[in-house]
């Protein structure tokens, strides 16, 4: 498609405003594409896999003869998994530093080992591995909900006290539980002191292990 910029400084002009895409999509083509993405973003090999696949059936998409193209995209399909192996080889993608860092972050920010567990898998980190990432620390859990208690103002972070305790306990015990926390871990974290509270929120965001 091509439009003619009504602001173009020359009268005339007209830009060409098709998506660049490249020539061919050769495993070369492909290893580039790669590169370039994990220079900007971090992946797991089913993420990075996903990421090539979308970009061949781009490729294919802007072909004016599909049916010519096919054995091409046949070709750059195969190559996608020992491209991968390679950069596996490579130490370029690491399933196990992606759980691990990741893990670590979302726990920092506040989301329960079931939750960790499951947003790994869905960004293509094998089920096993994710539940090794996540880890199974109780004191790690409870720091982790009392970020997220921090952040909803509730239990030691609560700004006022409520008129009916019972009723708001209850009520943030679901919030909790819906978070992917034990009904313990909950407990534990509406009922801490505040200090505490605190002291297990920084002992867990620098990365020291929080007090059993």
């Amino acid at each position: 498609m091509r439009i003619a910029l009504a602001s173009a400084p020359y009268p005339g002009i007209v830009a060409d405003m098709t998506p660049r895409m490249p020539p061919s999509i050769d495993a070369a083509a492909l290893r580039d594409a790669a590169m370039t993405y994990l220079g900007r973003y971090a992946a797991t090999e089913a993420g990075l896999r996903r990421v090539l696949l979308r970009r061949i059936d781009r490729w294919l998409q802007a072909q004016p003869d599909r049916d010519t193209a096919l054995p091409a995209v046949e070709t750059a399909r195969q190559a996608i998994d020992a491209l991968i192996r390679r950069l596996a080889e490579l130490g370029a993608i690491n399933d196990s530093g992606f759980a691990e860092t990741r893990a670590r972050s979302l726990m920092r920010a506040g989301q329960s080992r079931r939750a960790v567990q499951a947003k790994l898998v869905a960004k293509g980190v094998a089920p096993d591995l994710a539940r090794d990432a996540a880890g199974e620390n109780p004191a790690v859990e409870l720091a982790a909900a009392l970020v997220l208690a921090r952040k909803r103002r509730i239990g030691p972070y609560r700004v006022a006290d409520p008129d009916d305790a019972r009723v708001v306990h209850q009520r943030e015990l679901g919030l909790l539980a819906r978070a992917g926390f034990s009904r313990d871990t909950a407990e534990q974290a509406l009922t801490m002191d505040r200090a505490e509270a605190d002291d297990r929120i920084h002992a867990l965001r620098s990365e020291t292990s929080p007090p059993g």
